[in-house]
């Protein structure tokens, strides 16, 4: 069960979210640039930011000493539910583009991809602080570095979650807003390598039975694209389906040389959790025959992502995200899947929560146009602080107060 806020709670939570404060909090973490690895600077700016607001924060290690995270902890002290928001301040690696706030716009590294995500859920603790309309439970508010892929691993998020520093629920502010993801993928990155001994060799000069590198990747390529034809019967009603796909390759230095190895690189994403293994083991197969009939040395090695999740349309922060975005928008969100693979991915895979994604409609993530409406940072930090105080509410005082 979760609590049904009143249209009083609902009136005072909307009024209070102040988009002035919202906005210098935006773009005071967009000013600091912190690619993947290096959001120490960012990551002291927010903890900054919360102190002079009156939050008491920690600051764990987590496994990367070069950026401690920051966490708040804001506690009712009666029973209930705790309501996580966690967020990345680390951006992709990208030529740093400062803040700019242009007709109701903020531009800047990181304002779609999360910095202005953050700054929303930062603006939804404070309004509930500030209001006292969070009745029961709690919130916990996390941020770290070592998100975006290659450059970081995840290893600041997973030690967090070791450590204890999870809720009962997660919600994490990525720019997806026209869905409730109930159900996503899982992913994994490969890179398969295959070699010949020997040395690179003018085409004219092959030894007659020399082994083909460039061959036995186009060979590859084929026996993937067989795979992908079987995996599309392999399907979740929300996720979609399995795929594999390739995007890069790579061989040869020059148009006429027999180069001694072939590099492909691409994705493996699966709907099914805890099957990892055995996708791994099918894919293997795959390598070892082509190594026997090519005559070459085949290797793969993975970096798996995320995993696949769902959460049940009947789990309690369905329910409270929904009745949120109806008071602030008017309409309840479909149900659909995430595209992508997030922080959420592995809350659900490593600390077994409900991790839904939900941000603001922005655009130009990963890219040197990023651009969030500041509207939609103000409906984000009224939906979040309205989920809140809806889900924190325990099945034991809903029922005392029914």
């Amino acid at each position: 069960m979760v609590n049904t806020v009143s249209p009083q709670l609902v009136k005072e939570i909307l009024r209070n979210v102040n988009q002035r404060r919202l906005l210098d909090t935006a773009m005071a973490l967009i000013d600091i640039p912190s690619p993947t690895c290096s959001a120490g600077e960012v990551a002291d700016q927010l903890a900054s930011l919360l102190q002079d607001d009156g939050f008491e924060v920690e600051r764990p290690v987590a496994n990367w000493p070069e950026a401690p995270a920051v966490v708040v902890r804001f506690e009712t002290g009666r029973p209930g539910r705790v309501l996580q928001f966690d967020g990345h301040l680390d951006t992709v690696h990208l030529p740093f583009v400062p803040p700019r706030h242009e007709h109701g716009n903020l531009y800047g590294s990181g304002a779609s991809d999360m910095k202005g995500g953050i700054a929303a859920f930062v603006e939804a603790l404070r309004v509930l602080r500030d209001t006292h309309t969070l009745t029961a439970g709690g919130v916990l508010l996390t941020a770290h570095d070592h998100h975006e892929g290659p450059w970081g691993d995840r290893r600041q998020l997973y030690a967090l979650i070791k450590a204890g520093y999870i809720g009962n629920a997660v919600l994490l502010p990525e720019y997806l807003f026209d869905r409730l993801p109930i159900a996503g993928r899982g992913m994994a990155i490969f890179e398969t390598r295959i070699s010949r001994e020997g040395q690179p060799v003018h085409e004219v000069l092959r030894p007659p039975q020399q082994p083909d590198v460039l061959a036995a990747g186009a060979e590859l390529l084929l026996r993937l694209k067989n795979l992908q034809q079987s995996l599309v019967n392999r399907t979740h009603p929300y996720a979609g389906t399995d795929s594999v796909f390739v995007g890069h390759i790579q061989a040869g230095e020059i148009y006429n040389q027999s180069p001694t190895e072939c590099i492909l690189q691409g994705t493996r994403r699966w709907v099914t959790p805890n099957t990892f293994e055995e996708i791994k083991l099918e894919f293997n197969q795959i390598l070892e025959e082509l190594a026997k009939t090519s005559c070459t040395s085949v290797k793969v090695n993975f970096e798996v992502q995320g995993d696949a999740f769902s959460i049940s349309p009947d789990d309690p922060i369905i329910a409270a995200l929904q009745n949120a975005h109806q008071a602030v928008t008017g309409n309840t969100l479909p149900f659909g899947n995430k595209p992508f693979v997030d922080d959420g991915n592995s809350f659900s895979a490593v600390a077994n929560i409900p991790a839904l994604t939900h941000g603001p409609n922005a655009t130009g993530a990963h890219t040197l146009k990023e651009c969030v409406p500041v509207a939609e940072l103000v409906r984000v930090a009224q939906v979040y602080a309205l989920t809140a105080a809806g889900y924190c509410i325990s099945e034991r005082k809903d029922q005392s107060d029914s």
